[in-house]
C-alpha cells in the first residue's frame, strides 16, 4: 500500500531522543514512503544513535541555525545525499535558565535573545537555507506551544513562541509565490528533553489532566508526529500560514 509521503525527500531537525516529536515525525515520514535526512547540535552522535531506532536509515547533519556557515552549507550537502527536497520540519527551541522558572521579570536580554534567536528567527533562517532544493514548492513544518496564553514557568519561551508564529504567517506570506506551504503542529505537553529543562513543567502539564476534552498522553509524541506529516503531504495543499493543534483540544476550552 503506498503512503501519504511516497517519493518526497525531507528534512527534520531536532531529533534528539526517541520522545522528540522530530523522532516520530521522522518514523512515520518514513513509514508513509519518505527519504528521510536529518540535522542535528549540538551532538551529531547522539542523533546518529536515536536516528538507527527509525525503520530505515537516516543521514545525519551538524546543523546550528545560529550558524551562517553551517546554513550556508546545507543546501550542498542536503543535495548531495536526496538532490532536492519537498519539506522541511523545524523543531528547534532553546531558551538559556534564566529566561524559564518564574525568572520573567529579571531576565536579561542576552538570554531573551539567545531564545529568539534559537527559537523563532531560525525558522526563518532554515527556511531560506533549503529554499533552494525547493524549487517545485514543498511545504515547511514548524512546532509551537500555544502562544496565546501565558503559561506558568514558561516565561520567556511564550514570547519566543509568540514570535515563531508570527514568523511563519509572514514566511507563508513571502514563500507562497514559490509553491511553498509554511504551517505550524501547536502540541500539547510532552516528555520530551525540551520540556524536562522547564523548571515546573509537571505544573504545567497539569491543566491537561483536568481540561482536555480528549484523553491526553504525555508520554505519547506520535499524534504530533503524525499532524506533522499530514502537513508535510500533499492533502493540505491550499493551507498556509496556519497554527493546527494537536492537543487534545485544551485549546478551545473556555473554563
Amino acid at each position: 500500500m503506498s503512503g501519504i509521503l511516497d517519493g518526497k525527500r525531507i528534512l527534520i531537525t531536532g531529533v534528539l531522543m526517541e520522545s522528540s516529536i522530530a523522532f516520530h515525525a521522522a518514523k512515520v515520514a518514513q513509514e508513509q514512503g519518505a527519504e528521510v535526512i536529518l540535522t542535528a547540535f549540538p551532538r551529531p552522535t547522539l542523533t546518529e544513535r536515536i536516528a538507527k531506532k527509525l525503520p530505515k536509515p537516516a543521514k545525519v547533519i551538524e546543523l546550528d541555525v545560529t550558524d551562517q556557515e553551517h546554513l550556508d552549507r546545507l543546501a550542498g550537502l542536503v543535495r548531495d545525499e536526496l538532490g532536492s527536497l519537498d519539506g522541511v520540519v523545524h523543531s528547534i527551541g532553546f531558551a538559556p535558565q534564566d529566561a524559564l522558572g518564574g525568572n520573567f521579570l529579571n531576565t536579561p536580554f542576552e538570554s531573551v535573545s539567545t531564545a529568539m534567536h534559537v527559537s523563532a528567527f531560525s525558522l526563518k533562517s532554515l527556511a531560506m537555507a533549503c529554499k533552494p532544493l525547493m524549487s517545485e514548492g514543498g511545504s515547511i513544518v514548524g512546532l509551537t506551544f500555544d502562544a496565546q496564553f501565558a503559561w506558568p514557568q514558561y516565561d520567556w519561551m511564550g514570547p519566543a513562541k509568540a514570535a515563531l508564529e508570527a514568523t511563519s504567517r509572514y514566511l507563508a506570506r513571502d514563500l507562497g509565490p514559490d509553491g511553498i506551504r509554511c504551517n505550524l503542529i501547536s502540541a500539547g505537553p510532552l516528555g520530551s528533553m525540551a520540556a524536562k529543562s522547564i523548571p515546573g513543567f509537571d505544573g504545567l502539564a497539569d491543566v491537561w489532566n483536568t481540561r482536555a476534552p480528549l484523553a491526553w498522553d504525555m508520554k505519547d509524541p506520535e499524534p504530533a508526529g503524525r499532524g506533522i506529516v499530514a502537513l508535510l503531504s500533499d492533502f493540505f495543499p491550499r493551507t498556509t500560514g496556519e497554527i493546527i493543534h494537536v492537543d487534545s483540544g485544551v485549546h478551545m476550552m473556555g473554563a
